[in-house]
């Protein structure tokens, strides 16, 4: 039987990608979501595969309706029908990452708190961080990843920005978190510390003020995406989180 939690969670991330574009495309198994404002975003101009396709006329209908631009960007938010699709698209050289769908159980921990902030309070630390992971592209490329983040406010109902500020005001650690209270669901999005401030705590604060958020908007299923091969499922695990499912990213250039 499928898992409830998950299928809320795969709904409420096809929905959120719906809402925060600026226009859609219908295809089959999905929709591709653009943003011309924000050209330069590959998460802003994809195609969200939300159940099930023809697997092996998969890159063609990508082909067909981001033809427009320099990449490829293919989301399947279901497992199995992501397993399904690799296989062609790996073919076609897209280059394929698996992302785990952690679910927060337990109680909420306790520790210092963050605080909403908006995206001026980011935007150096986010820029900077933007320039080390990407130190080739031009100005426009870095302005259209951090601005982006706007754009997410349309993805749902309620949308924060979380940070945690040193001793010198200086955001350190931040994350978005999105909420559709109607349903009990909320999203940790982007958890991100500059590199000067890591291990001293102010990711937790983040996590433990977006948990408390959640829980008070009667939030029950409480989760967040992590890459499958990458080191933070383990941090997120020692704080209540578990593997429920997994979702597929495919990427071409």
């Amino acid at each position: 039987m499928p898992n409830p939690e998950l299928q809320r969670i795969i709904s409420f991330l096809s929905t959120f990608a719906r809402r925060q574009a600026a226009r859609t495309v219908d295809v089959p198994g999905g929709f591709a979501a653009f943003d011309d404002a924000f050209a330069h975003s590959r998460g802003n101009n994809q195609v969200v595969i939300d159940t099930a396709v023809d697997s092996e006329g998969l890159p063609a209908i990508a082909d067909e309706v981001l033809g427009h631009l320099p990449h490829r960007l293919i989301s399947v938010l279901d497992d199995e029908v992501g397993l399904e699709c690799a296989e062609p698209l790996i073919r076609a050289g897209y280059a394929h990452s698996t992302y785990l769908v952690m679910l927060h159980a337990g109680p909420v921990p306790t520790g210092r708190p963050a605080e909403v902030v908006d995206l001026d309070a980011i935007r150096i630390p986010l820029t900077r961080r933007w320039r080390g992971l990407l130190p080739d592209v031009d100005d426009e490329v870095v302005r259209h990843l951090v601005d982006r983040r706007e754009a997410r406010h349309r993805g749902a109902d309620v949308v924060h920005f979380l940070g945690a500020r040193t001793d010198e005001g200086e955001v350190a650690s931040w994350a978005d978190l999105y909420m559709d209270p109607a349903t009990g669901t909320a999203q940790i999005e982007d958890l991100i510390t500059s590199e000067a401030h890591l291990r001293h705590g102010y990711a937790d604060a983040v996590l433990t003020t977006a948990l408390h958020l959640a829980v008070d908007k009667d939030c029950g299923t409480r989760f967040l995406t992590a890459a499958a091969t990458d080191w933070p499922r383990h941090w997120y695990e020692r704080r209540g989180f578990s593997v429920i499912g997994r979702s597929h990213c495919f990427e071409r250039s």
